[in-house]
């Protein structure tokens, strides 16, 4: 059995020595097929939000399910997946385009679930031996057996109508800008607000999604409505007998930014940099820079418009919150379960995300009431959910990175970027703009840090390793060997 192969992209640093040639002989018909499977569940991963260093471990867990070493070369949008043969056998490459990822969480889980089970199995029925024909054309036949059920159920995952309707989509999001107003320290008639902006902006990204348009502009128009829905409020508070610092524009603004800012996978950027994937990981920041840029432009943009219309923009400084600690607490948690679901995670799944956000939103205000600032305070929060994510998911059967996602949606600099620009845009003080959007900048910085690092720590400790529940390996050992228990015929020449 040859040793680890040490992957990654190309140009990364090997652990130990080159690998050598195998010293096997592999007929290339099914070393194609089992690479074929293996580069489609890593293609199917990727696509779907899994880090880097997950899909090429997934990649090689099924190859050696099959007695079968390969090098895995993986970027942004491919993955090239290569076995290097032998005297008697001739190398085999298999390259897989990965499509724009959309995340789908309950798709996900199946996925690694699928990969779980596939690697479930010890029996190797890969080599060619000097076996007799008829053992070779029986080794031969489960293995085709195997693979096609692996096929047939991955077919099914990927094409399998989703969890929910785009109406309950727009509903969850709507929810979630309601409990991040809550953590903001808005009163019933902010979430409220909050809640129908939101609903306003997804039904006008799915307009323009319709478009075909980049997802660039779609960030751009939402960060607009956010801050029209602002300048409003601004416009039409003569008018009304409540209180401006009752309505702050700044928290219906804030509460659309982090609806928005959580699909920028700012935490998958930084597992992939720090894992030894450089070329995947500058692939998911830019994206992640583009997000942000469209949030940010979108906001300036209606900014100055309404300052050189005459309307007056001032910005208010949020109340004292009306909710206790524990509000805010089940806030995070809705806030979480809420993002999770509308990413189409299972109602299971979006519990654990849940409970996720609220211990993350925990650490937070422990740390910031014991006087820590708030991006040491969102590092200190990560690490934790970092760890505790890394060392439960084997064992919940969920990818760690959704946990990790969803977990610190509560903690996401909304508020920090429209501050920031709404100063930078009045020109009152340019300094305290660029401080604000410095801070919101370090504050995503220390998050994807701090998950990263709790995932590391959590690997090294040993507290996390791969656990399958004994009820799914026997479903699905069910579902991709359904034939392999039946007695095997010979087949006469």
């Amino acid at each position: 059995m040859l040793g680890q192969l040490a992957g990654g992209v190309s140009g990364s640093v090997p652990e130990g020595a080159v690998e050598a040639r195998s010293a096997r002989m592999y007929a290339e018909r099914p070393v194609r097929e089992v690479l074929e499977l293996a580069g489609r569940i890593g293609e199917s991963m990727l696509s779907l939000g899994a880090a880097a260093a997950e899909v090429t471990d997934a990649i090689r867990r099924v190859c050696r399910a099959f007695d079968l070493e390969c090098q895995v070369d993986l970027t942004f949008t491919s993955i090239l997946i290569a076995h290097d043969g032998s005297e008697q056998s001739p190398g085999v490459t298999v390259l897989r385009v990965v499509a724009a990822p959309a995340a789908d969480y309950d798709r996900l889980a199946n996925v690694v679930l699928l990969a779980d089970a596939m690697t479930a199995r010890s029996a190797p029925i890969m080599t060619v031996t000097e076996a007799a024909p008829e053992d070779e054309t029986q080794i031969r036949d489960e293995l085709h057996r195997r693979l096609g059920d692996a096929h047939r159920e991955l077919d099914r995952i990927m094409t399998t109508r989703r969890t929910y309707r785009r109406g309950i989509i727009t509903a969850l999001l709507s929810i979630m800008a309601a409990a991040v107003a809550v953590l903001l320290g808005g009163g019933v008639v902010s979430m409220l607000l909050a809640a129908a902006t939101t609903a306003i902006i997804d039904s006008a990204s799915r307009a323009l999604s319709a478009l075909k348009l980049p997802v660039f502009f779609l960030q751009l128009a939402g960060a607009a409505i956010a801050t029209t829905v602002a300048v409003l409020i601004s416009i039409l508070s003569p008018y009304v007998p409540a209180d401006l610092s009752a309505l702050p524009p700044a928290l219906v603004v804030a509460s659309g930014i982090v609806v928005l800012l959580a699909g920028a996978s700012l935490v998958g950027a930084a597992d992939d940099a720090l894992n030894g994937f450089p070329v995947t990981a500058s692939g998911r920041l830019v994206e992640v820079l583009l997000l942000t840029i469209g949030i940010v432009v979108g906001i300036g943009g209606v900014l100055d418009l309404a300052r050189r219309l005459g309307v007056s923009l001032i910005l208010i400084d949020l109340p004292v919150s009306l909710w206790p600690v524990a509000a805010q607490i089940v806030g995070a948690a809705v806030a979480s379960a809420a993002w999770a679901m509308a990413s189409y995670a299972s109602f299971r799944t979006a519990c654990f995300a849940g409970a996720t956000g609220a211990l993350a939103f925990t650490v937070f205000a422990l740390a910031t009431g014991g006087g820590a600032a708030p991006a040491a305070a969102s590092a200190l929060a990560a690490l934790i959910i970092g760890f505790v994510a890394e060392a439960l998911a084997p064992r919940l059967r969920i990818p760690a990175i959704i946990l990790t996602i969803c977990g610190i949606v509560p903690l996401l600099p909304g508020l920090a970027i429209y501050r920031g620009m709404l100063a930078l845009v009045n020109g009152d003080d340019g300094a305290a703009g660029f401080e604000l959007l410095l801070q919101a900048s370090l504050t995503g910085l220390a998050l994807a840090a701090g998950v990263t690092l709790g995932e590391i720590l959590a690997r090294r400790s040993g507290v996390s390793h791969r656990v399958l529940l004994p009820g799914y390996i026997r479903r699905s050992r069910r579902t991709l060997t359904t034939k392999a228990a039946r007695p095997r015929t010979t087949t006469s020449e």
